[in-house]
């Protein structure tokens, strides 16, 4: 399975000068925590990490130091997610012999191997899916208005599912899907939105509650508090 890391952002809702996924995590980029992760997944045959030319000194010094056995290649980033994926798949789809990929954000360094894994043998099954868990909160749907803001309805939380990544697809309808986004000037959070936009089914893999995307330097603290326990469990 091939693997696209977007990881071109910047690190201005986590309160940084830099690119996040290059700020220490328990003695190393958080990045680094992405990459041995799935670079310890046996589907996992080919990373491509979508950045800034900017960033590539420091990617390189962060694999130089790695002892991974799966190929990484840098690519050019966008200056959105969806033009980095975007830019990821069009190269891919390229090469004429990749059939389906997994797409997995950067900033979700405490994906564990197995969550790689499930999804590339499920992705053997669909076109499309997507890595995700139960909503356990009550959600609201609102609308500001004059007064504030105004519950309009309560989605029955039985049929809510957070999305989280990997997602994969098959490669040329992604490719096809990203192309006709470009066409029609759809703006995306996520690629099975695309899908979704297209009429095209996505399923959903169960994800893993710990599966948290680094946003905040809160989130940090929680990640570190993750990796201590997963790998000291008796401190």
């Amino acid at each position: 399975m091939h693997l696209l890391i977007p990881a071109a952002g910047s690190g201005k809702r986590m309160g940084a000068a830099v690119n996040k996924l290059l700020l220490p995590l328990l003695g190393q980029p958080i990045l680094a925590w992405t990459l041995q992760a799935a670079d310890r997944a046996s589907s996992i045959e080919w990373i491509g990490i979508l950045s800034q030319p900017g960033d590539w000194p420091a990617i390189k010094q962060i694999l130089a130091a790695m002892d991974l056995s799966t190929p990484v290649q840098l690519l050019q980033g966008g200056a959105t997610r969806q033009e980095s994926v975007c830019k990821g798949v069009e190269y891919l789809y390229g090469w004429g012999t990749v059939e389906r990929v997994l797409i997995h954000d950067g900033a979700r360094c405490l994906a564990t191997p197995e969550l790689f894994d499930r999804c590339s043998a499920a992705l053997q099954q669909v076109d499309g899916l997507i890595a995700g868990i139960p909503v356990k909160d009550t959600i609201k749907v609102t609308e500001t208005g004059p007064n504030g803001i105004q519950i309009q309805s309560t989605p029955e939380r039985s049929r809510l599912w957070a999305a989280q990544t990997p997602q994969g697809f098959r490669l040329s309808l992604l490719w096809q899907a990203h192309q006709e986004a470009l066409a029609q000037g759809w703006q995306v959070t996520d690629d099975a939105a695309l899908f979704e936009k297209l009429g095209w089914p996505v399923y959903i893999v169960e994800g893993e509650e710990t599966n948290l995307k680094l946003t905040t330097p809160l989130d940090v603290l929680l990640a570190a508090q993750i990796l201590q326990q997963r790998f000291n469990p008796a401190r």
